[in-house]
């Protein structure tokens, strides 16, 4: 690249066929690695191939596209060095070649010049290229199908204005008649875009909505690809997140009960969208949280949470384990009977769990702790919980006992009011005051009895106890 002339020279010549080949050497090497891609830029190479995009044979386009692309790729000083270079106009006419590995071609360099940020998608559609894109996607070709579905994702990522753009220009009809289409890698880029869509406001997921793509897209949770599955369950959840109309519309579709066999039989990453939309919908009401437990929503995240190994995957388990679970007593006793108290409080104080999986443990449990009076539950904390938490398990007890005798002869027999007189609280403390309620629910003499150190008072009194002697 020393000889970057030449290589000018080369591109530039006469022979359609040489400048052909050089063009395809060029995007070979330019796609190697960023540091040639910035030979190619600095070696002036780039206003000659897009003066050429206009006048040369469709095969040397497709040449030429392909260097485009192969810079643009790298970062966002390349593909802004691209788009300085005056190619998207060029590109954008590609758009309309009647060849459709021009188009392709076209459409591919787009793509990749938009992915970087909003700024150069922007620039893209000022070009004029969307609608062109848009029409792309009706072709007959496949693979022009899925790299124009893939430019507008990449469009319609960086914010809802240029989601918008999209949106105008007629995608979303189009995209929800190619969701059922069998070829596997196009459905991929059709749920990415129709995820990007919906991701950015209410309005923008209720137009995606309004193609009718429920129930239908129910059936791609269970596709034999896992990137379809796993798009399928980040459209499913991106929609979800918005509203509670927008929810309940899902779990009116028969979404909840997918999304739930969905985390069921799927692992990692795949399993994560799934995971997050079944938070989602239980955040937004008591109903909703009712409808992703009833259909035996808490049990699949209990085994996401005990089985998955990422600390990011965990975080997202114990997050929606908290929606699920803080709404009234009747839905933190359903998700504490799944057992995933002590697996977060694990998370939380596992020395090496991330600040996030941290976080967000420890507030999923008290979230479920202040609303859950099902003191079954509740007790191993009593034995395992740092102070932090231990204030809520003590102040659930503390709510309890005073009505029901019951619980109160239960709390004796398992060690409970043992352990709550082991604890050392601050005096004056909310702790304290709990323990002080507990406490006033029995007679004196049991406290005492479960006191620290009574037992060795007894054998104190026995060693100091003169024996009455009888003739």
């Amino acid at each position: 690249f020393k000889r970057n002339k030449k290589i000018k020279a080369v591109v530039s010549t006469q022979s359609t066929g040489v400048q052909q080949t050089a063009a395809l050497a060029l995007g070979r090497l330019a796609n190697y690695s960023d540091d040639l891609a910035e030979a190619v830029v600095k070696g002036d190479i780039l206003p000659q191939l897009v003066y050429s995009l206009a006048e040369q044979n469709r095969f040397y386009k497709k040449a030429a596209a392909f260097v485009l692309r192969a810079v643009a790729k790298h970062s966002p000083p390349l593909a802004k060095a691209v788009v300085d270079s005056g190619a998207l106009e060029a590109l954008a006419i590609c758009l309309e070649e009647f060849d459709p590995g021009v188009k392709e071609a076209a459409a591919w360099a787009l793509g990749y010049i938009a992915r970087h940020n909003g700024e150069l998608a922007q620039s893209v559609v000022d070009s004029g290229a969307v609608p062109l894109l848009v029409l792309c996607i009706q072709e007959p070709e496949l693979s022009l199908k899925r790299i124009a579905a893939s430019a507008l994702s990449d469009i319609s990522k960086h914010s809802p204005e240029l989601a918008q753009t999209v949106v105008d220009s007629g995608a979303i009809a189009h995209l929800a008649n190619l969701t059922l289409n069998p070829d596997a890698k196009l459905k991929r880029q059709v749920f990415s875009a129709l995820s990007q869509i919906s991701k950015h406001s209410v309005e923008l997921a209720e137009m995606v909505v309004e193609a009718e793509i429920f129930p239908n897209i129910l059936t791609c949770l269970k596709d034999s690809d896992e990137y379809v599955k796993k798009n399928c369950a980040t459209l499913i959840r991106e929609i979800a997140k918005h509203t509670p109309e927008l929810a309940q519309l899902i779990v009116n579709a028969g979404g909840v009960a997918a999304v739930i066999d969905y985390v069921g039989d799927s692992a990692g990453n795949v399993r994560l969208p799934g995971i997050m939309m079944l938070g989602y919908v239980a955040a937004h009401s008591e109903n909703l949280a009712m409808a992703v437990i009833v259909s035996k929503g808490v049990v699949q995240l209990a085994i996401a949470l005990q089985e998955e190994q990422e600390d990011h995957i965990q975080a997202a388990a114990a997050w929606a384990l908290g929606q699920a679970g803080r709404h009234t007593p009747e839905h933190a006793k359903a998700v504490a009977q799944a057992n995933v108290l002590p697996t977060l409080l694990q998370c939380y104080l596992r020395a090496g769990s991330s600040e996030d999986l941290q976080t967000k443990a420890k507030k999923a449990l008290k979230n479920i702790l202040q609303k859950c009076v099902h003191l079954p539950a509740l007790e191993p904390l009593l034995h395992d919980a740092p102070p932090n938490i231990l204030k809520h398990v003590v102040a659930q007890f503390s709510k309890v006992l005073p009505h029901d005798a019951k619980a109160r002869r239960l709390f004796v027999t398992s060690g409970g009011l043992k352990k709550v007189q082991e604890i050392k609280a601050e005096p004056g403390s909310a702790l304290m005051e709990y323990i002080n309620i507990i406490n006033g629910c029995y007679p004196e003499e049991i406290v005492r009895y479960y006191s620290p150190g009574y037992s060795e008072r007894l054998l104190e009194r026995i060693d100091n106890h003169m024996p009455i002697m009888t003739n």
